[in-house]
């Protein structure tokens, strides 16, 4: 069986952009669903560790760092996300090394925009709908950070009243 590479490299160059945005595309929803669930997770582990905290002792300290984890939980649930994509240039041969791919993908991802790294121009339709599911997952993930900081700020406020009737 040939490898994807090569694959590619029989298209004509007239459809390449064509293909790419195929691509692009299928890797977007798929990096959607991916991060719904993924933020699902998180979101429920959270809610089931919160629940916990609320009929407990009133532990502040772990209340805070339950934050932290799950902001750290969504950073992670990102990086995936941008090294899927750099994993998927890699596998078609578009960009030669990993660490290029990681580079350009979580440049694009971000929407940074800046780097020395670039697709064939022929590919270059990919880098937009990358930039495209960063802008998704990032609104998607501000909204539930959004819903996060609220429930901590309840919590905090639980926990404290919790503690002076203590």
């Amino acid at each position: 069986m040939p490898d994807l590479s090569s694959l590619l490299a029989k298209i004509p160059d007239d459809l390449k952009p064509l293909v790419a945005l195929g691509i692009g595309a299928i890797m977007l929803v798929f990096l959607v669903m991916f991060h719904g669930a993924g933020l699902h997770l998180i979101l429920v582990l959270r809610k089931r560790r919160e629940r916990r905290l609320r009929l407990g002792r009133p532990h502040l300290v772990v209340a805070f760092l339950l934050f932290g984890w799950s902001v750290f939980l969504l950073l992670t649930l990102h990086i995936a996300e941008f090294m899927m994509w750099a994993y998927t240039l890699l596998y078609l041969g578009l960009i030669a090394r990993a660490y290029d791919a990681i580079y350009f993908c979580a440049n694009a991802y971000t929407t940074l925009g800046y780097g020395s790294v670039d697709l064939e121009a022929h590919w270059r339709l990919i880098s937009p709908i990358i930039g495209i599911s960063g802008l998704f997952t990032f609104a998607w993930t501000t909204s539930a950070l959004i819903d996060v900081v609220s429930s901590q700020r309840q919590l905090i406020d639980q926990l404290e009243d919790e503690r002076e009737r203590h």
